[in-house]
């Protein structure tokens, strides 16, 4: 008999993680399983399951390494999902008790909850600790608030854990919050831009390729070349590079985009963030060591991590179950087959899809103002969108996901999460891009077969949703514009909408 089965999830790969506090290592016993059920439970990128899979046994090998006692289960040879494989391992070690780590999703919390019940063995659940803000303590703000807004969340994290606060209280150069200065196009003449470091795939990534290949062809995306950090060691690498070669302008150009620059100066870190190879609290620190670089780089990405991340994993918690089930503007709409195969003549959506099936990842600019926003504003059903989401990015797990694409990207939650629905016409995408200038359809047309249709169907959506929108304050210019278009104007964008919506 054992004293405590330890579960550690694919997303818990982390040694300061709760559960592996006050360990004994001759005493207790560390379970890590792959299990069919969450590969299959949606359309997961395979660089996604081979960075999942490949990072799990390289952690269950440091784990040896240390001298814990670790079981590890591959998912040809484990039970269909995590409660069975536990069953089975139960019966085989009989342990005293069952220790884990709060779960990052709902849909595992949920099949947890019954463990201690079906097994009759105790389960302790600790709070993930790699984390700055706790879901009670997320939760306990939000009560006490008529709005959640993310920026009062970041200014108190900001003042409570003394980030970029001086001695007086303020914060550091003057400003909580610099958007105004990032918001820059790359310019034409920009020079080459360093790519995130290249991890080259060892052995037991190999043997994740081959594995997956086998029984996974028909799921999303380029498997190879695959390119991602594995390890902690490799994980900490990518960040020491991140912030020698692309931190600096990271700020200015972070909403930029600029077809076939697939990273620009994004750190690609939420990979590694959001399955527990990097902990955001050493990411922040080894950021703010440099205090030569602008601060609206130090701070636009701080409030990534402490602000942003953070607020959507209280969001989540504090609405489950019922947060994923609201659709404020009734959008029906099936998701076009493009998302899956990046076959459109709209030349931004065919690059961002075409890198997200090649590298399981785009940036939050591409996620937000070109895919979400075309989903928005063509009205695509939420729950297809959100799934589509969860399944192709590498950094997709439901507690980050869904409230950034239910929320943020479809505003689907109503304005819990945001203040005004992120819609933007053609004009937008052109002001902070180069995606327009190779396109087959006309960023200046309004109307018409040639016209790039941003453009009507931004004016249609909030034809279609005024009722719902004409309220907002921030949405009174384009509803004063609404107020002197023509009804012929009207007429001509709804038909011009629904021609195109019924050619995807």
């Amino acid at each position: 008999m054992i004293r405590n089965l330890i579960v550690i999830f694919g997303d818990q790969l982390s040694l300061e993680i709760s559960s592996l506090g006050k360990i004994r290592k001759n005493e207790d016993k560390i379970l890590m399983m792959e299990v069919s059920n969450e590969i299959e439970y949606a359309n997961h990128h395979r660089k996604k399951l081979v960075l999942l899979f490949s990072a799990m046994r390289h952690f269950a090998d440091e784990l040896k390494k240390n001298k814990f006692n670790v079981t590890y289960i591959e998912f040809n040879k484990s039970e269909k999902n995590f409660t069975k494989e536990l069953e089975r391992q139960c019966k085989k070690f009989n342990p005293k008790s069952i220790k884990i780590t709060h779960p990052s999703e709902y849909r595992v919390l949920d099949e947890v909850k019954k463990w201690e019940k079906l097994l009759d063995i105790p389960v302790t659940i600790m709070e993930d600790t790699r984390f700055f803000c706790k879901i009670d303590e997320f939760s306990d703000w939000a009560e006490s608030r008529k709005e959640l807004k993310m920026e009062n969340f970041y200014q108190q994290m900001r003042k409570k854990y003394k980030i970029l606060i001086d001695n007086k209280g303020k914060p550091i150069g003057g400003k909580w919050n610099y958007d105004v200065k990032n918001r820059k196009k790359l310019p034409k003449n920009h020079p080459e831009i360093p790519s995130p470091l290249i991890c080259k795939p060892d052995k037991i990534t190999q043997r994740v390729i081959t594995q997956l290949n086998k029984k996974y062809i028909k799921h999303f995306g380029d498997l190879e070349p695959f390119w991602f950090a594995t390890t902690k060691q490799d994980a900490v690498k990518s960040l020491d590079d991140f912030i020698k070669n692309r931190l600096e302008f990271f700020g200015p150009y972070e909403d930029a985009m600029k077809e076939k620059e697939k990273f620009l100066y994004h750190s690609v870190l939420s990979i590694y963030l959001n399955i527990g190879l990097l902990n955001p609290h050493e990411v922040i620190e080894k950021v703010l060591q440099k205090k030569d670089l602008p601060i609206e780089s130090i701070e636009g990405f701080v409030r990534q991590i402490l602000g942003w991340r953070e607020y959507v994993r209280g969001i989540y918690w504090h609405f489950m179950p019922k947060y994923n089930q609201t659709n404020f503007f009734n959008a029906k709409n099936k998701i076009p087959n493009f998302y899956w195969d990046g076959k459109t003549k709209m030349n931004c959506m065919k690059n961002c899809i075409e890198q997200t099936k090649q590298e399981a990842y785009a940036h939050h600019i591409q996620r937000l103002m070109i895919t979400g926003n075309f989903a928005l504003i063509a009205g695509i059903e939420p729950k297809q969108v959100c799934d589509w989401y969860l399944s192709v990015y590498a950094d997709a797990f439901e507690w980050v996901e869904l409230p950034n694409t239910h929320g943020m990207i479809l505003y689907a939650d109503g304005g819990i999460l945001g203040s005004k629905p992120y819609a933007a016409s053609g004009n937008y995408i052109n002001k902070m891009s180069d995606y327009c200038k190779n396109c087959e359809y006309d960023v200046k047309a309004k109307n018409g077969k040639d016209a790039c249709p941003f453009n009507y169907l931004y004016w249609n959506f909030f034809l279609k949703n005024q009722n719902k929108l004409k309220n907002n304050p921030r949405l009174w210019t384009v509803f004063s514009t609404i107020k002197n278009m023509s009804e012929d104007k009207k007429k001509q964008i709804k038909d011009d909408s629904e021609k195109f919506l019924k050619t995807i």
